[in-house]
């Protein structure tokens, strides 16, 4: 009887995940502009906020607006950006020793002696740099339609802040394709008369 309960839970469960997903795709393309909110985490948030908004603008994936009420949707979110100084220290000794005697009278005395010791240390301290960004996509009836977590140590050649701004809107452009496709080979209803 239970199985029976949790097959049926399952199969009334899917097509309403099925739908959810094809209406947060849905709703993901029909978004032209966006209003990116004050991001929490402190003052680097300010900065990530600026960098996330110059990476979608430069995206061409959404209109940018300074003006919430102008928006389709809103991008939420926390950022953190830490620079600390990682030390290590290592320490390397190697040693032996021998030695041996013998005696009987005054000159008639042998001692031999060996030692060996080595000794290695190091220290080495490096600057290092690692940001933490957590964005969504909400809708103005509070959907949460889209939400990405990137981290970095940062890039090549660009810092840690300017690397998750980029990956945040590489993960929303691939997403936002993968919805169009999902959209396009779904089968569409026949509007009602």
């Amino acid at each position: 009887m239970r199985s029976l309960a949790a097959l049926i839970a399952v199969l009334l469960a899917s097509p309403l995940q099925a739908v959810e997903k094809k209406d947060k795709s849905d709703c993901l393309v029909s978004i032209q502009r966006v209003y990116i909110e004050k991001l929490g985490g402190g003052d680097a948030a300010e900065q990530m906020r600026d960098m996330l908004i110059a990476a979608v603008q430069n995206s061409g994936l959404y209109a940018i607006t300074e003006n919430a009420e102008r928006a389709d949707a809103m991008v939420r979110g926390s950022a953190e950006d830490v620079t600390f100084t990682d030390e290590h220290h290592t320490s390397d000794t190697l040693g032996a020793h021998v030695q041996s005697g013998a005696g009987q009278t005054a000159k008639n005395h042998k001692y031999a002696g060996a030692g060996l010791t080595d000794n290695e240390s190091s220290s080495s301290r490096e600057r290092r740099h690692e940001a933490a960004a957590s964005v969504r996509i909400v809708m103005p009836n509070g959907d949460v339609i889209w939400s990405t977590t990137q981290e970095s140590s940062g890039a090549r050649y660009k810092g840690a802040m300017a690397d998750i701004a980029d990956k945040i809107v590489k993960k929303l452009a691939d997403d936002l394709e993968r919805a169009k496709k999902m959209l396009s080979s779904s089968p569409q209803t026949p509007p009602s008369n």
